[in-house]
């Protein structure tokens, strides 16, 4: 886990100035790789790639040690045959990968994950990264053949952002280090629309910042030095599995594939813990990896100082019944909104809301209450098993327009029944869901609104599986993965995700839709599979996010703060909303009116403090 930044002159050169300037933007984050650092400049069309004042590839790097913690592990990493890497991630594999590639004949110098990535694409060239399974994102230059190779993982896990002015390409690890080329900093107003008004995050390859872009997930960017091209392509997409058709294999399978997910994401030269909320991922993945480590695995949980908040007496009984080391750390809400500004540092963008700010929150005290480096999250497992709410009622459309009644019926009643996710249905938490609330001219917000650049279909839905998928790519986990890779990289952590395992991924994805939710449960087969889980764990009813008081802060605790931010609005100077109407929105929201969430409310909180820190 690392930050890297990268420049490429694809026509001239670059001089010494410029290294010294690079420098300086690969260490802007010198806390998500504090133990070690290195830079190189390469020149791909002379006889001496390392001649000094004149290179056209920039590679910077700042390293967190968590495999192979020797001097041999850092980076800028060379095979000295004419490969180089900088490398932000992990490779849980790359102990099967090293063995595959030397029965290939393959060589290995040392015991790190980077070597392997080279003896792949030495192997089988940039496409051959899909054999990796884990998390990443890098830069590989093959001067032999003058190429560039960016990638990043399938599942947006690790950041990579590219920004490209006329013959010059930058890369980097986060926004905040391209900032330093980009001579005009402008707002994305397409980007911003669709935050403010739908909620979304990081649902394409654009950011809030115009001229800056992410390389897709699941891509690879291929830059010609020779013919100065840049291609993009793609190297792993979703496949038709074929599953095994009785219910006891089928969860079976899935057991030995979330085993051996958890198994390989233990593997660290540094001590490893777990997140546990006392929810069904969390808890599935700690009791499992629990049983790979000798002395108990190490887990934190965030307990609140509101009881009404607090997961505490799930996660006591994990405790009691299972023997879990749980290490419980008190959240004090009333330092919320003093985080705000951090977050959006780190963040680069605006949030969806304080759940992470909390996030974050939660990180610093884990780092000060001890030497972990390495943490499990349960995030991806709503998607990839169809935790959230929504999936319930597309699931029953789909039942409906295939005419499967007597399925829709035993699901719509069993579920009111055993009072399961359902019963949490709220209008907020669908709204952006519900075409007709988005497009009617009844949503408060388009009186906020000064622009309109259209809305995103987010409503669109064809099958199951191929709503999952958008939530995969486009909806849901990237905006997760953003803000706990910045939150907890700010922190020097690096965390892991089980649940996102691309074998355990494309799995679910083929199995019926009757093994993720039945009979009015979701995550079905996760609670079938996970027989180590108590019982009250497993079959929980409810579905509980990141519990914070949020609508008490933004009404009560908060109001003196919001009213002066909105009064002085920087989105009203530059023409994107009328202030107040934003007033006018937000004071009706206290007053109770049932159109307006807090959730819209919390957006332009963030956008607000978030253009004041970046643009103006």
């Amino acid at each position: 886990m690392c930050g890297i930044f990268g420049a490429v002159n694809s026509s001239g050169y670059f001089n010494r100035e410029d290294y010294g300037n690079f420098v300086n933007s690969t260490d802007i984050v010198n806390y998500r790789g504090p133990d070690a650092g290195g830079y190189v400049g390469l020149n791909s069309r002379g006889s001496n790639p390392l001649s000094g004042n004149k290179f056209n590839v920039f590679l910077g790097h700042k390293r967190l040690s968590i495999i192979d913690l020797s001097s041999a592990g850092n980076q800028p990493f060379t095979d000295n045959n004419g490969l180089w890497i900088i490398y932000n991630g992990e490779i849980f594999n790359y102990i099967e990968l090293k063995e595959e590639l030397k029965r290939r004949g393959h060589r290995f110098y040392t015991k790190t994950d980077t070597e392997v990535i080279l003896g792949v694409y030495r192997e089988y060239g940039e496409g051959g990264f899909c054999h990796l399974n884990g998390m990443w994102a890098f830069a590989l230059v093959d001067l032999s053949n003058e190429r560039v190779v960016l990638s990043r993982d399938r599942f947006s896990i690790k950041p990579l952002y590219i920004h490209q002015s006329r013959d010059k390409i930058f890369f980097s690890s986060e926004i905040k280090q391209l900032l330093t080329v980009v001579k005009n900093r402008e707002v994305n107003n397409d980007v911003m629309y669709k935050y403010l008004k739908q909620g979304l995050i990081d649902y394409n390859n654009e950011t809030f910042f115009e001229d800056i872009h992410k390389v897709k997930p699941m891509h690879n960017v291929v830059i010609d030095l020779r013919t100065r091209k840049l291609e993009e392509t793609r190297y792993w997409d979703y496949f038709d599995e074929e599953v095994p058709a009785k219910d006891n294999e089928l969860t079976e399978y899935f057991r030995e594939l979330f085993i051996d997910s958890v198994r390989i994401r233990l593997r660290s030269d540094v001590p490893v813990a777990c997140l546990l909320s006392g929810g069904l991922d969390s808890s599935g993945i700690a009791v499992i990896a629990d049983r790979f480590s000798d002395n108990g695995i190490k887990c934190f949980s965030i307990v609140s100082d509101n009881k009404k908040y607090s997961e505490e007496k799930f996660i006591n009984c994990l405790e009691n019944k299972r023997g879990l080391n749980v290490e419980k750390i008190l959240f004090r809400g009333g330092v919320a909104w003093d985080y705000i500004e951090k977050v959006l540092w780190h963040q680069d963008e605006p949030v969806g809301g304080f759940t992470a700010v909390a996030h974050n929150y939660m990180m610093e005290l884990i780092k000060a209450h001890s030497d972990i480096k390495v943490i499990l999250s349960g995030q991806g497992g709503d998607e990839t098993l169809c935790g959230y709410k929504k999936f319930f009622f597309f699931y029953l459309k789909e039942a409906f327009r295939r005419k499967h009644f007597l399925d829709l019926i035993q699901n719509a009643f069993l579920s009111f029944i055993y009072r399961t996710v359902i019963w949490q249905f709220s209008i907020s938490g669908a709204k952006r869901y519900i075409r007709h609330l988005q497009v009617s001219g009844s949503d408060p917000l388009d009186k906020v609104l000064q622009f309109n650049t259209g809305l995103e279909p987010i409503w669109r839905h064809e099958t199951l599986r191929s709503r999952q998928a958008l939530d995969i790519d486009r909806y849901s986990v990237p905006e997760l993965t953003h803000y706990e890779d910045r939150n907890s990289m700010a922190y020097s952590m690096e965390i892991r995700l089980p649940f996102l395992d691309y074998r355990l991924v494309n799995f679910v994805l083929n199995i019926p839709d009757s093994m993720k939710i039945r009979h009015g449960w979701t995550k079905y087969i996760l609670r079938k599979a996970i027989n180590e889980l108590p019982r009250e764990i497993a079959w929980r009813r409810d579905k509980q996010p990141f519990l914070i008081p949020e609508e008490r802060w933004i009404k009560y605790d908060f109001k003196d703060r919001i009213e002066e931010l909105f009064g002085s609005s920087k989105l009203h100077d530059i023409g994107l909303i009328n202030k107040n109407e934003l007033l006018k929105t937000y004071r009706d929201f206290i007053r109770g009116n049932r159109l307006i969430f807090r959730s819209d409310i919390v957006r332009f909180i963030m956008a607000e403090i978030w253009l004041r820190m970046f643009i103006l």
